[in-house]
């Protein structure tokens, strides 16, 4: 990817709430054409480290720009938002709200009108753009929203939690809109808890936990930096129990396997040490590198046992 300026930038931003910092010297940056995946377990800041980028409130310390300059102003027309709560006006025709919101991010009437029309119509909701939002189903309701949130071409879209509760069809049409829109050279930042979705989309993934920053890097970066923290073994009765072993986070069975995550500190060399103190019959021992989820979970773990 060319260097670009950043469409984001963060640095050292926090954000306190009553007697909490929800975001805690937070530093990162997004660039243009660029999938950056935000991770991090519920209540870790993800959803307010969004709404600082949208102006939505400010920070309390620390550096934040959008397209170079302080949130906020025309900036607006520039950015997309699909919130993980969603909700259209419900007793209005579908097309006229759309076309509605798009005239707050500056588009002429007749032009919003135009591409709400286009837009609903591309995700197969052209035979229901007249009827009003109350009256759709649940999945084309979640395509509506979706349309709201790119009907003015935005340079920056957010996201949080796009595919969570989304059926086959629609989280399938969700993906192909992100990877237009990164192609168009918008940059996205999605919030999600699909490690699996992360892993195959994203170009770089955010870890944050209590508002502080964990990882931060390319899929293969962020999982490399934990290059030896997962074994496949299979063998006669090994346990799938994490509870039998010192060196083991998670044990999970598949296939006649059991995939084994390790604790921090342990090595694929103590975990063979146990199962041969165990007098296991051990037919095949591979060390993996550990997926996004697994890595999301070591993470997580080594930054409270720190704290």
């Amino acid at each position: 990817m060319p260097a670009r300026d950043p469409v984001v930038t963060l640095e050292g931003v926090w954000k306190r709430y009553a007697d909490r910092d929800v975001v805690r010297d937070l530093s990162f940056e997004l660039r243009p054409g660029e999938l950056l995946g935000f991770l991090g377990p519920n209540g870790a800041g993800k959803t307010t480290t969004m709404r600082l980028i949208l102006d939505l409130v400010r920070p309390d310390r620390g550096r934040l720009s959008v397209f170079g300059l302080l949130p906020g102003g025309d900036q607006q027309a520039r950015i997309g938002y699909l919130p993980e709560e969603r909700g259209l006006y419900r007793d209005s025709r579908l097309v006229d709200t759309l076309a509605y919101l798009g005239t707050l991010k500056g588009l002429p009437a007749g032009e919003a009108r135009r591409r709400a029309a286009g837009l609903l119509t591309e995700v197969g909701l052209g035979d229901v753009l007249r009827r009003k939002a109350g009256e759709l189903s649940r999945g084309m309701h979640q395509k509506a929203q979706v349309v709201a949130a790119i009907l003015h071409d935005p340079e920056l879209l957010l996201i949080d939690e796009p595919f969570q509760s989304l059926d086959p069809v629609n989280a399938e049409l969700l993906r192909e809109i992100i990877r237009d829109r990164t192609a168009r050279g918008a940059a996205v930042l999605m919030s999600t808890h699909d490690m699996l979705e992360a892993q195959s989309l994203c170009d770089r993934i955010l870890l944050i936990d209590e508002g502080r920053r964990l990882l931060y890097g390319t899929v293969g970066e962020v999982r490399a930096a934990f290059g030896e923290g997962a074994v496949v073994v299979r063998g006669r009765d090994v346990p799938a129990d994490a509870g039998r072993y010192h060196t083991v986070a998670v044990a999970s069975p598949a296939d006649g396997r059991v995939r084994f995550l390790l604790r921090e500190g342990a090595t694929p060399r103590d975990l063979f040490a146990e199962l041969a103190a165990l007098h296991l019959e051990v037919e095949h021992f591979e060390v993996e590198t550990p997926t996004l989820e697994e890595v999301f979970l070591r993470a997580v773990e080594r930054s409270r046992r720190a704290a």
